[in-house]
């Protein structure tokens, strides 16, 4: 007479099993951190192998070695991170100087609107000179930080090799580790597959629809700077294709970094016209490109997608950011998948009606 009602005992039940998967995800992320110079490599390279390694079959089908398809294909990865970074750097040093001119002359003419909307002129003179000087001054500690961790050689060298290693025998030999793994998940190998299948597909079609998106960002807002005369179009460019990759961020960051460079340089009516195609390039026109750019949509709700982004980013920081989306969008088609395959095996079971015998008298 004094238990608890079944309801409340699965409610009980149910709870102590939400509090121990949470305290193993965070335990997973504690070491992750603590073994971040080993791990965090390992990841990238996991991410790069799941994303390029149908470039690796298609070697393999036209009669190129597996082993020598990933170093082919790991050479070509790392042309290309050679490339952009250089274009990044490059870009950012070479027109460091413009880039200050251009944001100070952007704080003046707000500091002028501040003081036409009633605002004191002591305090927008003060929020202005603190712009003037904070906007160099993070461009200069970001490459400042950038040489210490070059200067750094034991510790960049590391990680690389560890990335490059991954890279080269995730796509080597990663349809025998797949197969391992399914063998040691703890369930049915047909689940197994499904769900390591769909935690791969989702990462390929996130990251390189990813790719697509901000390729077209990059061209949309270089290709409008340089149109209105925006100094630094292609720098403005190359940001753009990289923050593409930092969920909602790196929109924000590349829109601000554009707009005050055209607000500097050219006046209010360009600094709104480029905030205009900022805003098309990051909204209306990557609606229309993103489905075809992912092949097939992740079949989450845009709401949903922003905000397991934001709660995964301030749980988990960068790792949360960038795997969120992926992750979420697997384990909903993992989800749908055993589902329609459990109904399938129950339909498949279920005894078929007994068939009347002709010559027997039907029932009354």
């Amino acid at each position: 007479m004094f238990s608890a009602p079944r309801w409340l005992r699965d409610l009980g039940l149910a709870s102590w099993l939400l509090v121990g998967v949470a305290a193993l995800l965070f335990g997973l992320v504690w070491l992750i951190g603590a073994t971040s110079q080993i791990t965090m490599p390992v990841l990238v390279g996991f991410i790069v192998a799941a994303v390029s390694s149908p470039s690796v079959h298609w070697l393999k089908r036209h009669r190129v070695p597996r082993a020598a398809g990933a170093g082919l294909v790991l050479l070509a990865i790392t042309a290309i991170a050679v490339l952009v970074m250089a274009l990044v750097i490059g870009g950012i040093t070479s027109q460091l100087d413009a880039i200050g001119t251009n944001s100070g002359a952007a704080a003046d003419k707000i500091q002028g609107w501040l003081e036409d909307a009633g605002i004191d002129s002591s305090g927008a003179s003060s929020a202005t000179e603190s712009a003037k000087q904070d906007v160099p001054a993070t461009i200069s500690k970001f490459i400042d930080g950038l040489a210490t961790g070059i200067g750094n050689l034991t510790s960049l060298a590391l990680g690389l090799s560890f990335a490059a290693l991954s890279i080269f025998f995730l796509l080597k030999d990663g349809p025998s580790m797949r197969s391992w793994v399914d063998d040691h998940l703890g369930v049915p190998k047909p689940v197994a597959r499904t769900i390591t299948g769909n935690v791969i597909v989702s990462l390929r079609r996130y990251f390189g629809g990813v790719t697509i998106v901000a390729a077209f960002n990059a061209v949309v807002v270089g290709l409008g700077a340089f149109v209105l005369g925006v100094p630094l179009a292609g720098t403005i460019a190359v940001v753009a294709f990289v923050t593409a990759y930092i969920p909602y961020i790196g929109a924000f960051v590349t829109g601000a970094f554009a707009v005050l460079l055209a607000l500097g340089s050219e006046g209010a009516t360009t600094a709104v016209i480029m905030l205009v195609i900022v805003l098309l390039a990051n909204g209306l026109l990557q609606n229309i490109l993103q489905p075809i750019a992912f092949g097939a949509t992740l079949g989450l709700n845009p709401l949903v997608v922003l905000i397991v982004t934001i709660g995964a980013g301030a749980l988990f920081g960068m790792i949360g950011l960038v795997l969120a989306a992926p992750l979420t969008s697997a384990a909903v088609h993992i989800t749908a998948d055993l589902a329609r395959a459990r109904a399938a095996a129950e339909a498949h079971e279920k005894p078929e009606p007994p068939v009347a015998d002709p010559g027997q008298p039907a029932p009354a």
